[in-house]
């Protein structure tokens, strides 16, 4: 964040983008201060991208470190890809919130804290030997030591709330704080207050006269030295209609989206599972549209339920995490043998096992792409942001439907819970693709095959004429009736790998996302680490350097001009949230010597970490 003064009479600093961390105990309403603060960012016509961190432990003691809850903000006055770097504003509601954060915080970085939290039990839980803010170990940054709980609790005295009460508008007070700093309007967060009290209307009203409480003390406040309010210049965006989004919400309307597109219901079969269960949440309250949600006893029941779906005629759809995937497994490979259409979402989150559950990675690739038995191909496709998963789920809806196989989407916990401005597209804008049904009894087998995508008919059972069964054990090619004989195996395996590999045909050639088609170096990536990586190459460039960034959606197959791509460049660089995943497969299919860049900490990658990267690479 870089300041330019404006007029005296105007007493604020110009800068271009900000980064803004609000930090504190899962229960101070960390989640719902960054939300509101983002609406008004929104609506004050600023980019923004959004990183809500949620806590290791849900109900961890007050005070403790692995209980923080963390919401971060990046806006500024051009295209914002990534919820951002290192942290310029840090909002810490507590000495645990504040230790855990402050590593995040750039050298001179705005520090705001609740000093009436700073108690020596607090302190003392949170790691502290000393007070922080009295030892000197903050001198490289700008404090502002604020009695929050001091402030708010006399801010609402005239409500006449509870002590307990009282202190959970503390987290008002801080947003009103804070859009004085920014100059945000608090009008929209007031309707929401009202909105969201309806039935207390003195809660409403206290949580009110925090919010202007907090901003009023900006305004008459002797703050520090170097502190003022900060203008960030409205971005230069496509005019229509906007609304904010999660990666989960993008996917939901993304999959009713294909699903009309192919002119077909969704049954939704899914069991509970962190971070994937919004999506099951989200549908839910979508049934007006055709759609069938399920929340099933367990990961089993939940995919068969979808195989059944897509066997009587609709649009099987699960999704889970990577633990859930694993028990997807048998059924999954289920509906590639009997070759029905079913969309799996794979939400990623971070680690084996139960791991790391509210964190987010991208290491089930190979799950993805290898991890069932029987040399059981699927196509794999991967979203890169928040609003991409609109378009992404409408495209696995495309290849399951037209192709008749299952299809997994791999999403993960930042995308799901980021959230982004998008532009509401026009459903008429994008082409149809109907479902034909086999309706003709003349020469009717189950087995019958499109002669160029190899996709199977589909026909929906009880139909007249058409009546069949099919199932899990091999059949014959020709009738679809159990066969055992090693000629016609042989012969169904390769035909279900070729019509997956020749989806290839049917998917766009790779394009280059920034940059030119050859060069010193390509930075390779697919998923959530799209942002960081063309924030950085976009840097990087910016400096003169020769680097491209390419952002792979199909993962199985890969689009045909892939390896001819990454050929016309002198090296290439895969930065991922696993331990190498994709680098291996690149380095074996092409034949390419691509060097890993590699990340597993439950966070994604900072522009920093990518841009360093590449210089290193440069020798820049």
């Amino acid at each position: 964040m870089s300041a330019v003064e404006f007029s005296d009479q105007d007493s604020a600093s110009l800068v271009s983008d900000v980064v803004v961390r609000f930090a504190g105990d899962s229960g101070d309403g960390m989640q719902l201060t960054g939300s509101n603060f983002t609406e008004a960012t929104a609506l004050s016509g600023n980019d923004l991208a959004t990183f809500p961190d949620f806590p290791a432990e849900i109900r961890a003691p007050a005070g403790a470190t692995f209980g923080v809850s963390a919401f971060q903000i990046y806006f500024g006055s051009e295209e914002v890809t990534t919820a951002g770097d290192d942290v310029d504003v840090l909002v810490a509601m507590n000495p645990a919130a504040l230790i855990t954060n402050l590593k995040d915080l750039v050298s001179g970085g705005l520090v705001l804290v609740d000093a009436g939290a700073f108690t020596d039990k607090n302190m003392t839980r949170a790691g502290y030997k000393e007070n922080p803010l009295e030892d000197g170990s903050l001198d490289a940054y700008r404090v502002i030591p604020i009695d929050i709980t001091k402030q708010v609790l006399e801010s609402v005295k005239p409500f006449g709330l509870t002590h307990k009460f009282a202190l959970r508008c503390k987290n008002m007070w801080t947003l009103g704080l804070v859009m004085w700093l920014f100059d945000r309007d608090r009008s929209v967060t007031i309707e929401n207050l009202h909105a969201k009290f309806k039935s207390k209307p003195e809660i409403a009203e206290a949580n009110v006269a925090a919010l202007n409480a907090g901003h009023a003390y900006g305004e008459t406040a002797e703050l520090p030295s170097g502190v003022e309010v900060y203008k960030v210049p409205r971005a230069d965006v496509a005019p229509g209609l906007y609304r904010n989004t999660t990666g989960t919400e993008a996917l939901a309307y993304g999959l009713l989206a294909g699903a009309q597109l192919a002119d077909l219901g969704i049954t939704f079969a899914s069991y509970p599972i962190t971070p994937a269960s919004s999506l099951l949440h989200t549908l839910a309250g979508l049934k007006q549209f055709d759609v069938v949600t399920f929340q099933a006893e367990d990961e089993i029941a939940a995919v068969c339920a979808a195989v059944g779906a897509s066997f009587a005629g609709s649009l099987g759809v699960t999704s889970s995490s990577g633990p859930g995937i694993s028990l997807k497994g048998e059924a999954v490979s289920l509906a590639s043998a009997t070759e029905l259409p079913l969309v799996i979402v794979n939400t990623q989150r971070g680690g084996p096992s139960t791991g790391l559950p509210t964190k987010t990675e991208q290491s089930d690739l190979n799950q993805a792409l290898f991890g069932r038995h029987g040399d059981t191909m699927l196509p794999v496709i991967s979203a890169s942001t928040s609003v991409d998963c609109f378009d992404v789920a409408i495209e696995a809806v495309r290849l399951a439907t037209q192709f008749m196989t299952p299809v997994i989407l791999l999403s993960d916990g930042y995308m799901a819970n980021a959230s982004e401005p998008w532009l509401v597209p026009n459903i008429d804008d994008y082409e149809t693709f109907p479902v034909t049904f086999e309706t003709n009894p003349e020469g009717f087998s189950p087995a019958n095959r499109d002669p160029e995508t190899l996709a199977r008919v589909w026909a929906k059972p009880g139909t007249p004429g058409l009546e069949h069964r099919i199932g899990g054990i091999e059949k014959d090619f020709t009738t679809g009736d159990i066969s055992y004989e090693p000629e016609n195996h042989q012969k169904m395996t390769d035909v279900r790998r070729d019509k997956i590999n020749g989806i290839a045909r049917y998917i766009p050639e790779q394009e280059v996302s920034l940059g030119e088609a050859s060069g010193r170096l390509a930075v390779v990536g697919w998923g959530s680490t799209y942002g960081a990586i063309h924030q950085a190459v976009k840097r990087c460039r910016q400096e003169k350097l020769d680097v491209s960034h390419i952002q792979v959606r199909y993962l199985n197959p890969f689009p045909q001009n892939l390896g001819e791509l990454l050929a016309a460049y002198d090296a290439v660089l895969v930065p991922e949230m696993n331990t190498g995943q994709l680098v291996n497969i690149l380095r074996s299919k092409y034949l390419v010597d691509a060097q890993a860049f590699n990340k597993v900490s439950g966070q994604p990658f900072k522009i920093r970490e990518i841009q360093d990267a590449i210089k290193s690479l440069l020798g820049a």
